[in-house]
């Protein structure tokens, strides 16, 4: 049989308060392919954050009825419900973010081709890190 001791307690506390209040440098995988968008034509960055947006539109109703369930049915105290709410909150900014990105993405407001960032690279100094062919779409390969 297990037990918590008083010790593990004090653990538990020292640990909860540190996540709690110290903001940690997460590097998940989505901005870690956004600094990889520009191997994409904008039309498939369009494409692919579309999809990526309307993943995030079904997740926030679904997290929007999961809370109403749990405040109106269940009529649970709004404590248990904080990381229900956090997870919401983020999931709405992303939404957000990403929609402002393929709005401006639609509009051409952002947009990008391989010869500009070639051309942006050698104006500022910067080596191409490989040979420009081998990262070059298909179409602009041929």
């Amino acid at each position: 049989m297990y037990e918590l001791t008083d010790e593990g307690r004090a653990t538990m506390g020292v640990w909860l308060a540190e996540m709690l209040a110290e903001p940690k440098q997460e590097f998940p995988q989505f901005p870690a392919a956004l600094s990889f968008v520009l191997m994409l034509e904008p039309r498939e960055a369009l494409e692919i954050l579309e999809r990526r947006a309307a993943t995030l539109a079904e997740s926030l109703a679904g997290q929007d009825k999961g809370l109403a369930e749990q405040a109106e049915v269940y009529r649970l105290p709004r404590v248990t419900m904080l990381e229900g709410e956090y997870l919401r909150a983020m999931t709405a900014a992303e939404l957000d973010w990403i929609k402002s990105v393929t709005d401006e993405l639609r509009s051409g407001k952002l947009s990008w081709t391989f010869d500009q960032l070639i051309g942006f690279a050698q104006s500022t100094g910067q080596a191409a890190l490989v040979e420009p062919e081998r990262l070059a779409p298909r179409d602009e390969r041929d």
